[in-house]
């Protein structure tokens, strides 16, 4: 199978599937001497799992990341402090499947034959044949997302340390959009969001609060903690919040599964997607994802412009098209109206707007880069639907009977950060370098 890595400075491989043992990154260009702990991971890969509430799969997948090459064992020398640490060779980080079960299996087999309208089911038995991964869709899962906030994990916090940062937030779902908010604002929301929910997360307590795997252990050590968490995974559950806590995450703006950063409008997101899954049926929508911090200059001509390396999101499934900067509403817009005027201000370059999304020809400008994703609605949905039988090619109806998420748009936006992240680590290695060499010169 091709097409399963990306980048040139910051290389990330996956692989793995719904239904197999587990998932895996492996990512390259990880510089040496960074510390990283798994539980750093997980705070992330714990905002896209499922099973967290009525919005997403009921299946409760813990998505406990093992890192198993990349960092040193133990202090390679007397006198040097380096365990844990990158040592520069490819991070490898293992997502294992701890929540597939023969029943939920079975369930995919009887419907096999009729692939889901929508998914990628019936292109893909094309492709492969009777070979086709098929058990919960293989790679072509929304599952195989969890590899991509694992390296955008990586990749974040070492753009931190180049003073780059990456939110990401529900604009509009089920056909109800947010009013615009100051980025700073949506920053402090979006942020507090996930200490919500890392704080309340059951896994994370189990796993990290109480050290049942702690960054020492060995491999083998960590794979017995999860076979024991295999057998609690029915019982780990998510406690409903008392009303104390639902008082302290309103006064806060926060609402306890969406992240929108406007309360009443993720109320009311929340209220129709729910409306439209007693139908049998689901609802996509929007989510934005900002870049501050960008310095500008990053992005190179015709083949990798940054805006069109952006457009690369269209690889997370579920996204039918990007927009960057004003996006498809330029077409209204006149020239005076859609360009970003250039001001010098108290010895800083300023823009009148972002309509250009922090991008223009392909590189940076220094603005913050402003890109949003379009989610389709979750094609698997209970609903009868038209379809064939992929082996007979005898008309047929089909009715989903796995598990599935009413709506990808409330558990895509952690991805939408994650993939930003590796795109601009990449870019941003590939600037250093060129300009290094180009200094050379100067």
């Amino acid at each position: 199978m091709l097409g399963c890595s990306y980048g040139r400075m910051f290389q990330v491989a996956v692989g793995g599937g719904s239904y197999q043992s587990g998932l895996l990154a492996h990512i390259q260009g990880v510089p040496p001497g960074l510390y990283f702990e798994e539980q750093e991971i997980y705070a992330e890969l714990l905002q896209r799992k499922p099973g967290q509430g009525e919005l997403s799969s009921p299946r409760r997948e813990p998505d406990i990341p093992i890192i198993y090459t990349g960092t040193n064992a133990a202090d390679t020398m007397k006198g040097v402090k380096n365990e844990g640490y990158t040592n520069g060779t490819p991070l490898t980080i293992l997502i294992p499947n701890l929540d597939r079960h023969f029943e939920h299996i079975e369930q995919y087999r009887v419907t096999n034959r009729t692939p889901r309208p929508g998914h990628a089911s019936y292109a893909t038995y094309q492709k492969y044949g009777k070979w086709d991964d098929a058990i919960g869709a293989g790679i072509f899962s929304g599952r195989y997302t969890s590899t991509i906030v694992a390296a955008g994990a990586v990749a974040r916090r070492v753009l931190k340390d180049h003073g780059i940062d990456i939110f990401s937030f529900v604009k509009e779902a089920a056909g109800i959009r947010m009013p615009n908010l100051p980025y700073d604002q949506i920053k402090q929301k979006v942020n507090a969001f996930k200490l919500f929910r890392r704080d309340s997360d059951p896994v994370y307590n189990l796993v990290y609060k109480e050290q049942r795997i702690t960054p020492d252990m060995r491999f083998l050590q960590k794979l017995a903690v999860l076979a024991d968490i295999e057998k609690m995974v029915p019982d780990i559950t998510r406690k409903p919040l008392t009303d104390k806590e639902l008082s302290e995450l309103e006064e806060k703006g926060l609402h306890p599964v969406l992240n929108c950063p406007d309360l009443e409008a993720a109320r009311a997101m929340h209220d129709k997607i729910l409306q439209i899954r007693d139908q049998g049926d689901s609802s996509g929508g929007i989510v934005e994802v900002v870049a501050t911090g960008v310095p500008p200059g990053l992005g190179e001509p015709v083949f990798a412009k940054l805006d069109g390396e952006l457009g690369r999101m269209l690889s997370i499934g579920t996204i039918k098209a990007i927009e960057i900067g004003a996006g498809m509403h330029v077409k209204d817009m006149t020239g005076s109206q859609c360009n970003d005027q250039i001001r010098v201000k108290n010895g800083e370059v300023t823009f009148s707007h972002n309509n250009n999304g922090g991008v223009t020809g392909g590189v940076t400008t220094g603005q913050d880069i402003v890109a949003r994703l379009a989610v389709k609605p979750t094609p698997t949905i209970a609903k009868p639907q038209q379809t064939i039988d992929k082996v007979t090619l005898n008309n047929a109806e089909l009715a989903a009977v796995t598990r599935r998420d009413p709506t990808i748009v409330s558990r895509v936006w952690p991805v939408a950060e994650a993939f930003t992240a590796i795109i601009l680590l990449d870019q941003i290695m590939m600037h250093k370098g060129y300009q290094a060499m180009a200094e050379c010169y100067r």
